[in-house]
């Protein structure tokens, strides 16, 4: 029986690129999965799987998702209280934190306690944005990374999310200074960069979701 995987469409960007890589991921795993966007609380609530991709503001993000009638709570539901797997991408990881400190202190779902924070550094050499490729190291074993090692993948931003708990980092890149590339927590993960720009290493990242029974 395939399995039902939603991609939250709240405004943000990016959401054809996400479904044609979990398509392929599907394919390629083997997985038989129905994935489709979608901003309808009910479809949300009958999820196996959701990812929250996203670019742009944390502000307007959030602002996009407390928009959307009910999609909040849903999501809050199928997380929170039913444990089916979550994958927040860029914006979406972020937004996982307590607050956003993007033209002032604003709101995040508080799944993971930290905040998102600017990139700032001294060194002329690192650009902000962060924008290209960077190698990303595991801090801790996890099932999205199974068979992943070292591998570089795509970024694209100029916020970066600080964990309170070094436990909830699961793996880091450099870019002028340590930056969380992926956080998570019990059936929750997040990563910083674009899975689905990532070429092989994003696709294998994406298998390894679809096939993730947290524990």
């Amino acid at each position: 029986m395939a399995q039902n995987v939603a991609i939250i469409d709240y405004g943000s960007g990016n959401l054809r690129s996400v479904e044609k890589a979990l398509e392929r991921a599907a394919r390629e795993a083997g997985v038989a999965a129905k994935i489709y966007v979608t901003d309808d609380a009910a479809l949300i609530r009958g999820a196996d799987r959701v990812i929250l991709p996203g670019v742009g503001a944390f502000r307007a993000c959030m602002d996009g998702l407390r928009a959307r009638p009910g999609v909040l709570e849903a999501l809050e539901h199928v997380v929170l209280v039913e444990g089916r797997p979550f994958l927040g991408i860029c914006v979406g990881m972020q937004l996982l934190a307590d607050c956003g400190r993007e033209f002032g202190g604003h709101d995040g779902l508080g799944w993971i306690a930290g905040e998102v924070v600017p990139l700032t550094h001294d060194d002329p050499a690192f650009r902000v944005p962060h924008m290209g490729w960077n190698e990303v190291s595991l801090r801790k074993p996890h099932p999205l990374f199974e068979s992943i090692e070292e591998e570089a993948f795509y970024f694209a931003h100029s916020f970066h999310f600080a964990p309170e708990n070094d436990a909830h980092l699961i793996a880091v890149c450099h870019h002028g200074a340590r930056l969380a590339a992926a956080v998570g927590r019990d059936n929750i993960f997040g990563v910083q960069f674009h899975p689905e720009k990532s070429q092989k290493a994003g696709i294998a990242l994406l298998k390894n979701f679809l096939q993730w029974t947290p524990a």
